[in-house]
């Protein structure tokens, strides 16, 4: 199972940015499809996740600000994140889990300034 994520970037306090990911496997195949991320120095943690009925979960630190959601014709999940903060500078991992088993992305760097 692959994972591909896209969208991370560079971005002023303020703005926003939409994360992709494009599992290899059907979306209708997975239990759970979620956002982690990692700064530096810390460790990762859960950013928001989406199960097969559409329940959605989100830390703290994002609710009202980030969304996400799944397009099913797509096969594609997204993270769309706005009002972001400096503090939400980190490695975005995409995570799915498959008949109990977790895959990971690769990740990707998203960076916001003051």
């Amino acid at each position: 199972v692959q994972l591909v994520e896209s969208g991370g970037g560079l971005v002023q306090a303020g703005g926003s940015l939409r994360l992709s990911c494009v599992p290899s496997v059907s979306i209708f195949s997975i239990n759970i499809m979620g956002w982690y991320r990692q700064a530096p120095g810390k460790q990762r943690e859960m950013v928001a996740t989406i199960i097969t009925g559409g329940s959605t979960n989100y830390a703290d630190s994002v609710k009202g600000r980030f969304t996400i959601s799944r397009d099913n014709a797509k096969n594609t999940v997204y993270l769309q994140m706005n009002n972001l903060k400096p503090d939400d500078t980190a490695v975005y991992y995409c995570n799915i889990i498959v008949l109990g088993t977790t895959h990971w992305g690769q990740g990707t760097q998203v960076t916001v300034s003051s």
